[in-house]
């Protein structure tokens, strides 16, 4: 009640053609967030804040949460049973020691769950948020309660993003030696930055379509320097998290910003990769009339036979009621689309990259923005005209509502291993390029997941195996089977 008090619905028009970094400290907390939102007028960084040894080596929004994330991370753990099996199967041989981690994923109950795995295993942490919108408040504090050098919070400027990366690279003393990227961007800072951390790191592992893209750029152009990791597609990231988790995550984010009902409403999916498979089977499933945009005559006729129709997003766009974006790509929603848009359109984002929507050319003088709830802004033409943006174009899940939980422990368990595999691979193993996760130890952690569901495995005879010619123990798939 004090948070709607505070932040009532008709907030009045106000002019947006101001900075992006201004307009990115417009946030307030979600469902999934402990916020305290009686200190939002304070930078974190402005604060002088220590956790329970005296240590100052972090920089989050309110070191006193960390009890209430304390609690989320423990409820994470219960749904995390594969991540925590291998934490202790890997603890007493700590394969990760020595090793220096420098991060930057979504900092969320479940991700504290990997970065205290791999602590856990021997390694040193430094970590910050690869977007402004997703950090949980109360597990940042947690985490730096615990020791873990973390620095972000929910809502931070575009200066204070690229501020807290630099805090975790640049420290006298420390250096990292091995990279968690999600979208590339701590990647591109160490590039930029401090070219010299790659004479000493080992590898990198990265876990987005967006990230992904811009290393086999760097490896393309001859500027890789190092090994890296491509999670993303591995099959254990993309057919599940990529896949499920979207399936399930995008009701829920467009559930809680504007209750809206299904039913019958007309909705454009651009792209039909795994999360626009996703996306597209939960709002069939409630009765949506869905379309898809494709560059991909593949994906298309994927689309196709799932019975969408295939369009350009011109054909339909003053017809829609949702615009929903996952492609990797840049302005596949433009000025122009937004234009011409209906009334009270819908418009958000499920790729990673908050370039998809051209939210770029809304902040201009004859447009207004309101403020209608957290993470949902009315953008109004001078006709009177509003389109219902969400998350400011970014990531709508995570900035938006939560994720399931157990989708998530697939994801963080690959990592793990990718960093396992990296940091202890002998010289020569991996040149510098970009290599898939290995087949068997994709099997290995969808074996690990297996048992929540008391799943039983069959197994090969000697003679089947023989027959199939296989290992009995796998890998039983070759690097070009497609699941």
């Amino acid at each position: 009640m004090q948070e709607f008090t505070k932040f009532p619905t008709k907030t009045g028009r106000r002019s947006l053609s101001r900075s992006i970094s201004q307009s990115s400290t417009d946030s307030y907390s979600s469902a999934a967030s402990y916020t305290d939102s009686s200190d939002d007028e304070v930078s974190p960084r402005e604060k002088q804040q220590t956790n329970s040894k005296g240590s100052s080596n972090f920089c989050v929004k309110n070191i006193k949460q960390a009890e209430f994330g304390r609690r989320e991370i423990e409820i994470a753990e219960q749904d995390m049973s594969a991540l925590i099996s291998l934490r202790k199967r890997a603890q007493g041989e700590k394969p990760l020691a020595g090793a220096k981690i420098v991060g930057c994923t979504h900092i969320t109950a479940q991700t504290a769950v990997l970065i205290e795995t791999l602590c856990a295993l021997g390694a040193q942490c430094r970590w910050s948020a690869c977007n402004i919108y997703s950090t949980q408040n109360e597990v940042a504090a947690a985490l730096a309660e615990a020791g873990v050098a973390v620095f972000a919070w929910k809502g931070e400027s575009e200066d204070d993003f690229w501020w807290c990366i630099d805090r975790c690279v640049n420290m006298d003393g420390w250096q990292a030696n091995m990279i968690l990227d999600d979208g590339g961007d701590l990647t591109h800072w160490v590039y930029k930055k401090y070219p010299n951390v790659f004479k000493k790191i080992r590898g990198i592992v990265e876990e987005s379509v967006t990230g992904v893209h811009r290393l086999y750029q760097l490896s393309k152009a001859g500027k890789l320097c190092v090994p890296a990791m491509n999670v993303n597609d591995s099959v254990t990231k993309q057919k599940f998290d990529n896949l499920y988790c979207c399936r399930e995550s995008i009701l829920d984010g467009l559930k809680r910003t504007t209750d809206v009902m299904f039913g019958g409403k007309q909705v454009v999916v651009c792209g039909y990769g795994e999360v626009g498979k996703g996306c597209c089977a939960a709002l069939k499933a409630l009765g949506a009339i869905v379309y898809i945009t494709e560059i991909d005559p593949i994906c298309a006729l994927q689309a196709c036979m799932d019975g969408f129709r295939v369009v350009k997003l011109n054909e339909v766009i003053r017809q829609v009621d949702v615009v929903i974006t996952c492609t990797g790509n840049k302005n596949v929603v433009t000025r122009e689309h937004l234009d011409r848009m209906k009334n009270s359109c819908i418009v958000c984002n499920m790729g990673h990259s908050n370039t998809e929507i051209d939210v770029t050319s809304l902040r201009t003088p004859e447009l207004t923005w309101e403020r209608v709830r957290s993470q949902v802004d009315h953008v109004i033409w001078p006709d009177g005209k509003r389109v219902v943006l969400l998350a400011e174009g970014r990531l709508l899940n995570l900035s938006c509502s939560t994720v399931p939980t157990f989708v998530l422990s697939i994801t963080a368990t690959t990592q793990a291993l990718a960093l396992i595999e990296l940091y202890n691979a002998p010289d020569g193993r991996y040149k510098q390029d970009v290599y898939l996760l290995p087949k068997k130890m994709d099997e290995y952690v969808a074996s690990l997941h297996l048992p929540s569901f008391d799943a039983h495995l069959t197994e090969l005879t000697d003679d089947q195996a023989k027959y199939l010619g296989l290992n009995k123990n796998g890998p039983f798939k070759p690097n070009y089977y497609r699941y």
